[in-house]
């Protein structure tokens, strides 16, 4: 009788084993992914989904993110609005399902010029990659100042945010820096001009980094409804709680706390799940011929 209830106990256990769903988060880098890493330190998801593995991982860039969501190895996705247009027009099958920040961005160079007329032809401008949402609004401002969106597309460089700054700051191989908080922050404490900022080049606020996910996950309602509400509980907590806020990120930049607290807290960045900007952002890529369809804003959010 033991015998055959030890073997029920581990076929049980077995089950419940295989029962338990994985969901892996993607995030990249830079403070406007902040309350994504006080969410995962503070087990905002995982108190709320007990029999669910939550796998966290970063990326250098949106590309590898869309490589992880058509492979099936990713549920949930943070990235800008332009490179998910792009896979969206591709065919890629997932939408926005909450923002998370907006912020500062600009274009950050040694030389003291006030204008994109400036930039020579030879002159080398690093960025997270080819159709990143520093690249289109680099082109936004293109359009505008120069009559040619693809003016700049033959001078980029495509560097993770850390690598670019310090490139720059070095004085090697790239001349400027489209770039995001933290890092624009410190290249412009360390002597370095902004040129033109992110705002400027798309004409209004906008939101910087958005919430993607596929329909399989949205469709797990448990899961999906958690997600949100692990994302408005961590807003609130950075909202409410400061201090605590700062003793989870002090983990994972390195700067001082009241360098961090100001980035964080007073420096342009704004943490909220409102979408912004979408219908500009597609309006211009497809006449720009960055993607081939004008697909409808309801198209694109869940």
């Amino acid at each position: 009788m033991k015998k055959w209830l030890l073997i029920l106990l581990m076929l049980t256990l077995v089950g419940c084993r295989q029962e338990e769903k994985t969901i892996i988060i993607a995030e990249q880098y830079g403070l406007a992914y902040a309350p994504i890493q006080v969410m995962k330190e503070k087990g905002f998801l995982n108190s709320k989904l007990e029999d669910h593995s939550i796998e966290w991982v970063k990326f250098g860039n949106t590309t590898a993110i869309r490589e992880a969501m058509v492979a099936d190895r990713l549920d949930v996705g943070f990235l800008g609005i332009p490179p998910f247009i792009m896979g969206s027009d591709k065919g890629m099958d997932w939408r926005i399902f909450t923002g998370l920040s907006r912020a500062p961005l600009g274009l950050m160079g040694k030389e003291n010029i006030t204008s994109l007329k400036d930039i020579q032809s030879d002159e080398r401008i690093a960025l997270p990659q080819p159709g990143s949402i520093q690249h289109i609004l680099l082109s936004m401002a293109a359009e505008r100042e120069l009559n040619d969106a693809t003016y700049f597309d033959d001078q980029l460089v495509t560097m993770k945010h850390p690598d670019g700054m310090q490139v720059l700051l070095t004085g090697n191989d790239i001349d400027y820096h489209f770039t995001s908080p933290p890092y624009l922050f410190e290249e412009k404490n360390q002597g370095m001009t902004e040129i033109i900022s992110g705002e400027s080049c798309f004409g209004d606020d906008f939101t910087f980094i958005v919430g993607i996910t596929t329909p399989d996950f949205y469709e797990d309602e448990v899961a999906y409804q958690a997600l949100n509400d692990a994302l408005s509980e961590t807003l609130e907590f950075m909202r409410e709680y400061p201090e605590e806020t700062m003793d989870i990120l002090e983990n994972y930049y390195d700067f001082d706390r009241e360098t961090l607290k100001t980035y964080v807290y007073d420096s342009g960045i704004v943490y909220e799940t409102a979408v912004k900007g979408v219908e500009t952002f597609v309006e211009f890529m497809y006449r720009n011929g960055y993607i081939e369809k004008q697909i409808e804003e309801k198209d694109l959010l869940w």
